[in-house]
């Protein structure tokens, strides 16, 4: 008899996990709705420059980033992410999070693989039950403070992929899982067995 696969899921963070986007709950979080508010009319030029198709969405999020959070000490930068998991948690769907512990309970290795950044994801998604966030990764300059920029590449589309084939490289020998809600994630979902698509 053939020996059964193992199992792994992957579950996009933003939208499918959770009802909305974390990055501008997060800004909000962090700076209040004012703040937030202003930093949006300021970027209005590449808001609109990504809306029409004249920059990457990599490009926009990480410009938008910057505005943010550049110069913040890392050790702060990691507390407010800590802090936020309370936010993350008036904002979850019930049914994925509850999807997550089943393929937990079944004995899947479970990865959360999310474009937002790593330190306000992990701390929620690792108390959750997930063994593993694969995420975009803030860059942290020689100052010990955030530079602005990402250290990874924005984890989204392909990027999902390949971040995750880096950590289970071995396809045939497992089943997969995958659940998302957008086009970020449409090529997680091609190499799942088990696809699931979260309406929003």
């Amino acid at each position: 008899m053939e020996k059964s696969k193992r199992k792994v899921a992957a579950f996009d963070f933003d939208g499918t996990l959770t009802l909305h986007d974390s990055l501008p709950r997060f800004i909000r979080f962090v700076h209040g709705p004012r703040a937030y508010y202003q930093g949006l009319l300021m970027l209005s030029p590449v808001l609109i420059a990504y809306k029409l198709g004249l920059l990457s969405n990599s490009r926009a999020k990480e410009r938008l980033f910057s505005y943010f959070f550049k110069g913040i000490p890392e050790f702060a930068f990691q507390e407010l992410g800590r802090q936020f998991a309370t936010e993350i948690e008036k904002d979850v769907r019930p049914d994925v999070l509850a999807a997550l512990r089943q393929r937990k309970a079944e004995g899947c290795r479970v990865y959360v693989v999310s474009a937002s950044i790593e330190d306000w994801v992990a701390p929620w998604c690792l108390a959750a039950g997930a063994d593993e966030v694969l995420a975009t990764r803030a860059e942290i300059g020689p100052d010990k403070r955030l530079t602005g920029r990402f250290s990874t590449a924005n984890c989204y589309g392909a990027e999902k992929v390949k971040r995750l084939l880096e950590r289970e490289p071995e396809r045939d020998s497992y089943e997969l899982y995958a659940y998302g809600d957008s086009r970020g994630d449409k090529e997680l979902l091609a190499l799942a067995d088990h696809p699931k698509f979260v309406e929003n």
